[in-house]
């Protein structure tokens, strides 16, 4: 057998920088080195002296694409991306799928009819378990409670189980990728933790049993802690922090802090799914399209981190 996983890898929104970052990965010896690869693209819009296979796509085979337009055509041919790289990981043909940028509008434009990808993967896989967005800088992963909802809604879609579900999504999502006990942190929701009670309850009443409850089932965690406090806590080796993963209550708590300290860098996994899953955490970048300007390093640790995750998969096979 094959030592390298095979990885299905989509080059995203043709009329972002999708190509290019993925044209910058292939050419680098350690990608050839790390995996086989099947690309997934637009002939038209990438470099076709790529190293790695071409999947060819039965009955449709895109001109190029403006650049920095989001319209229905970029859309369905992400869609039909998508679906190709799902189906090649399902059907056994790759171990893990790794794809570039995409934008929701064109998304929509397309026909797409969920609020994000997570969502439109959950029902093309037939999954209806949980899952969630994590993000990744590094060593550091981060899951939230509560995902694209606004913000007036968070509180009452915090439960205790929905808290405990987390935590193990999040600890289930870092052995996946070779951590056998991670070390989690769970945010709190309110100013200075809730104070006791002063500027809310939801520490006490929800976040600190659902904590506990996800011990009982074989996640452990701590806290709840303040959340303008935990991201120091966690990278604070020498205080006794130290966390591989902090779990949020709502998006931008998590994903200010790891953009601000990684934008280029940093990773999203589409967690809890049957299979894994990742991309880039930043977006299309219409604004520098096709100026060879786009940095690749996020692209890079997206399909490092596929690699990972699809060599543990097809090890645990």
């Amino acid at each position: 057998m094959n030592a390298k996983p095979t990885i299905a890898l989509f080059a995203g929104d043709p009329a972002g920088i999708g190509p290019e970052i993925v044209a910058k990965l292939l050419a680098e010896p350690e990608t050839a080195g790390s995996a086989e690869v099947l690309l997934i693209a637009s002939r038209a819009n990438i470099d076709v002296r790529a190293k790695a296979t071409w999947v060819e796509w039965t009955g449709f085979d895109a001109p190029a694409f403006p650049r920095g337009v989001a319209g229905p055509d970029n859309g369905r041919f992400m869609l039909a991306g998508l679906k190709t790289g799902v189906d090649l990981v399902r059907g056994g043909k790759a171990d893990a799928f790794c794809f570039a940028p995409l934008n929701k509008g064109a998304l929509r434009a397309g026909g797409m009819n969920h609020p994000d990808e997570m969502h439109w993967f959950a029902e093309a896989l037939g999954w209806t378990g949980p899952c969630v967005e994590f993000n990744v800088l590094e060593d550091l992963w981060t899951s939230r409670i509560t995902s694209h909802v606004p913000l007036k809604d968070v509180s009452g879609l915090l439960t205790i189980d929905s808290v405990a579900d987390g935590i193990g999504l999040l600890h289930r999502g870092l052995q996946s990728a070779g951590k056998a006990q991670p070390r989690l942190a769970v945010c709190g929701f309110n100013p200075h933790n809730g104070d006791g009670g002063n500027f809310g309850r939801e520490e006490i009443d929800v976040i600190a049993p659902g904590v506990k409850r996800a011990a009982e089932r074989g996640w452990p965690a701590d806290g709840p802690f303040p959340a303008d406090t935990i991201f120091v806590r966690a990278l604070n080796k020498d205080a006794g922090g130290g966390y591989d993963g902090i779990v949020t209550m709502y998006h931008d708590q998590g994903q200010i802090a790891m953009k601000l300290m990684g934008f280029e860098r940093g990773v999203t996994v589409q967690g809890g799914l049957p299979i894994p899953i990742t991309t880039p955490a930043h977006g299309t970048a219409y604004d520098i399209a096709g100026q060879g300007k786009a940095n690749v390093g996020a692209m890079r640790n997206a399909f490092a981190l596929a690699c990972r995750m699809g060599a543990a998969r097809r090890s645990a096979k």
